[in-house]
Order: structure tokens, then C-alpha cells, then sequence
């Protein structure tokens, strides 16, 4: 029955731990424009999005893209313009909403972006939502773009979907535990 009941009480912090905002982390990653990695694929995160904060350092710039050009983009997958949110870029995308961040208006490398903005209307993730993909990458799109940055973006509001394959060896944990009994 103890055993049982640590398999839970592990479980539970699991889930309590994944509650927490979640941030896609890079180094020295390079994106030319319009060119976006799919940080969190359809169904992998829950709760709302009500903000992102972003603390990066534009290492290397091509064709004046700037450090604020680092892209926070929610839509579809595969990615197409008319999304639900884009956060960050010169140009634009046609997302429902779009914020720009606070500073880093330079394409000289070192430039710093840092800050955080707070969505006016938040992106539910659950139910139907559920199919929204988080992109991140290079908002400037004009021809021979290229930006390279270091740093982070923590969307906020949202955790991750444990995998099912976690919940699966927590559940084994448990029952392994008490077989031994």
C-alpha cells in the first residue's frame, strides 16, 4: 500500500511540476527569413497563453535583421500566415493578434532582447485549440534575411503534456513496488 501511495504522491509532483511556464531554450541557432522550428507540436501543451518573455542575444545578423526579430508564432501545422498569435517580427504574419517586443531594435550582433509582453486576449490550448503548434524563428522575411541568437523564450500560462510514456513508467513504478511485497 506505501508503495502505491509513493507512486502517486510521484505522479502527483510530476504533474505539479509541469505546471510551471515552459521555455524553449537555443545557442547559436540561425534562422533565415520566415524560417521557424516547431518549438511545441499540436497537443503538447495546456492551460492559456496569456504572455512570453524573451531574453536573447543576437549573435550574428544578416541583411538587417534585428534582434526583436526572434518570433513567437502559434498557428497551424504545417505553418501558413492567418495563426492565432505572433509575438515579435518586422513583418507580418496576419495572426489574430501580434505584440512586438519591449527592445532590441538592432541588427548589430551582441543586441539584446529582453523583456515581457502580456497577450491582451490569452490562447486556450485545450479542447479544440489543442491542434495549435508553437513556432519560433526569424519574423523578418525579406529576401537573404539571417539571424543567429542565443537565449530563451518562456511562454507563460501554459505547461507541458507529460508524455504518455512517463505517466506509463510511473504507473509500472508503482505496481513493480508492490509485486515485490
Amino acid at each position: 500500500m506505501k508503495t502505491v501511495l509513493a507512486g502517486v504522491s510521484l505522479a502527483a509532483l510530476v504533474g505539479a511540476a509541469a505546471s510551471a511556464d515552459v521555455t524553449y531554450s537555443f545557442t547559436n541557432q540561425t534562422w533565415t527569413g520566415f524560417n521557424f522550428n516547431e518549438a511545441f507540436a499540436a497537443g503538447t501543451l495546456q492551460g492559456s497563453l496569456s504572455g512570453a518573455s524573451i531574453n536573447v542575444t543576437l549573435n550574428a545578423s544578416t541583411s538587417f535583421t534585428y534582434a526583436d526579430d526572434l518570433c513567437v508564432y502559434v498557428g497551424p501545422n504545417p505553418i501558413a500566415t492567418g495563426g492565432a498569435l505572433q509575438c515579435g517580427g518586422f513583418s507580418n504574419l496576419s495572426a489574430g493578434q501580434r505584440y512586438f517586443w519591449p527592445n532590441g531594435g538592432s541588427s548589430a550582433p551582441g543586441t539584446t532582447s529582453v523583456g515581457t509582453v502580456n497577450f491582451t486576449t490569452a490562447v486556450n490550448f485545450s479542447g479544440s485549440a489543442s491542434d495549435l503548434t508553437v513556432w519560433i524563428g526569424n519574423g523578418y522575411g525579406a529576401a537573404g534575411t539571417s539571424g543567429t541568437w542565443t537565449g530563451s523564450v518562456t511562454l507563460i500560462g501554459v505547461n507541458q503534456v507529460p508524455a504518455p510514456g512517463a505517466l506509463a513508467l510511473l504507473g509500472l513504478a508503482g505496481l513493480a513496488g508492490r509485486r515485490r511485497r
